[in-house]
């Protein structure tokens, strides 16, 4: 898509969300002479004023009416991940150009319907991976070829908050379950090895006493690859952890790929060597800048919705499992 196929320049760009994606957004649109950031709406007042105030813009006082603005070319979603598969639904039937943070919805069946609307309609959904970005994915790349065939895959990410805060991502409807909306746990590893044959999960809460919030969840899955790799993930949050755990493992037939943190190390027979990780800040204006090229000047985007679509289709099949107590297979579509 380019100029050329009839979007405005500068292409006038309005953003549903506050939070941290949303402002480093904002900055970035407000930065390139290819856009013009016109109008925000948010959940909070206070923060909706705050952003309006902040990037001298306007605002509107739900999405609906944001995403139905006959002068906007492209929205931006990044708000609960309740609410995005219906307003990319409304912003695709109204003809926008949707960014949007992953999950694109926490229904499998929808975000695959909302990718065929986004090709009737012709118009860019490019549902946010900065994950893949990221120094760390980049560097496992880069030494892959090192250690061999991989066979196995270890990655725990678990947040110890004391206390839990009473907030959307503490709230079983507002963020859903855990492999649908940190959805990059899943998409690290198909984006590295491809297709899965099988999943088999188990999720845990600790409620209180506000409705649908918790206080703490844990999750964990099997994946097992069709190129036979076999990964363990896991993934809890909150005030039932003395501490927090971030470590991220790959393992091949000549050597090992670790980190800890920010921590990285390559692991071989011959030796060990430190793995040096870029800084994360920047890469939201990364993904809004390629954004731009591609809708300007026809360059290729790092990811396609397809391979969201389907880590997203294995963070369904944990779901079914998780709730079954089954190991489910994954069907070939």
């Amino acid at each position: 898509m380019s100029v050329a196929s009839g979007l405005s320049h500068p292409v006038k760009v309005g953003i549903v969300g506050t939070g941290y994606a949303a402002k480093r957004r904002a900055e970035t649109f407000i930065e390139d002479e290819r856009s013009q950031l016109c109008c925000v709406t948010g959940y909070t007042r206070e923060n909706v004023v705050d952003f309006c105030q902040s990037y001298n813009i306007s605002s509107y006082d739900n999405w609906e009416d944001l995403v139905t603005d006959n002068s906007l070319d492209l929205v931006v979603i990044c708000n609960v991940n309740q609410l995005h598969g219906k307003i990319t639904k409304l912003a695709l039937e109204n003809n926008k150009n949707v960014i949007i943070e992953y999950p694109l919805s926490l229904d499998y069946t929808e975000a695959s319907g909302l990718l065929q609307l986004a090709q009737k309609k012709e118009k860019l959904l490019h549902i946010e991976h900065i994950e893949i970005l990221g120094g760390m994915h980049r560097s496992i790349q880069k030494y892959l070829p090192q250690i061999g065939k991989v066979f196995y895959g270890r990655y725990i990410t678990i947040d110890s908050k004391n206390p839990a805060p009473l907030r959307w991502t503490f709230n079983e409807n507002l963020f859903g379950f855990p492999f649908k909306a940190a959805l990059p746990r899943i998409h690290r590893f198909t984006h590295l090895f491809g297709e899965i044959n099988t999943v088999n999960c188990h999720q845990k809460y600790w409620p209180r006493e506000e409705k649908d919030y918790y206080r703490g969840c844990l999750c964990d899955a099997q994946l097992l690859f069709e190129n036979g790799l076999i990964v363990d993930l896991i993934y809890g949050k909150g005030d039932i952890f003395i501490e927090s755990d971030r470590t991220f493992e790959i393992h091949g037939e000549e050597g090992k790929i670790m980190f800890e943190g920010i921590e990285g190390k390559l692991i071989t027979k011959e030796k060990t060597q430190p793995i040096e990780l870029e800084s994360r800040r920047g890469l939201f204006a990364l993904d809004t800048r390629m954004v731009l090229d591609h809708l300007f000047e026809d360059k290729s985007l790092y990811i396609n919705p397809e391979s969201s679509l389907y880590a997203l289709k294995i963070g369904e099949a944990a779901y079914q499992s998780a709730i079954s107590r089954k190991t489910v297979s994954i069907s070939v579509d």
